[in-house]
């Protein structure tokens, strides 16, 4: 959606210093892809969405990686109560993934700080910078916040808004 960049975003991504043209770095699209990253053993550095860990496919990373001490797991953002994320957090020494228990033998690191959420005001105020009204798929956060920002970006703006469901893949 390189319509939707400002001048200097653009310049960025069409520029020489393309912030993910690295020369190791691979993009997986597909499940069987990414589940092949588990094979690596001489060392990789894994970046995967968290959904606080409970979906998508940061639970097979996780459920490969944990049990092994030479792995460390970074968690950025808010993991809320009662996800996985939350108990790797707080220090749980055994998990459950995919119906299967894992020991929690790899390092757990948080960074603080980066899960800047905007409120419902910033976020309306936001959109509303936007030329052509894009539709919007809510992906994030809880039930009862999504469907009032969904309603309120409706009302507002007569965007077109869909409630992603958990589970599903979204293609942007």
């Amino acid at each position: 959606h390189t319509d939707l960049f400002d001048a200097q975003a653009l310049k960025t991504w069409n520029g020489r210093r393309h912030p993910f043209r690295l020369p190791n770095l691979k993009l997986t699209a597909e499940v069987a892809e990414s589940q092949q990253i588990n094979t690596i053993r001489s060392g990789a550095i894994i970046i995967a969405g968290s959904g606080m860990c409970n979906g998508g496919r940061i639970r097979h990373h996780l459920r490969q990686n944990l049990g092994r001490s030479a792995n460390h797991v970074v968690i950025v953002g808010y993991q809320a109560n009662g996800t996985l994320g939350r108990r790797l957090v707080d220090g749980a020494r055994r998990v459950r993934i995919l119906g299967e228990d894992i020991q929690v033998n790899a390092h757990i690191h948080t960074v603080g700080g980066l899960s800047a959420h905007a409120d419902q005001p910033m976020l309306l105020d936001w959109y509303g910078h936007f030329q052509g009204r894009p539709p919007v798929r809510l992906v994030h956060g809880e039930d009862r916040a999504r469907e009032a920002l969904a309603q309120a970006l409706r009302e507002r703006f007569g965007a077109e808004v869909e409630l992603a469901e958990p589970g599903v893949t979204v293609e942007v």
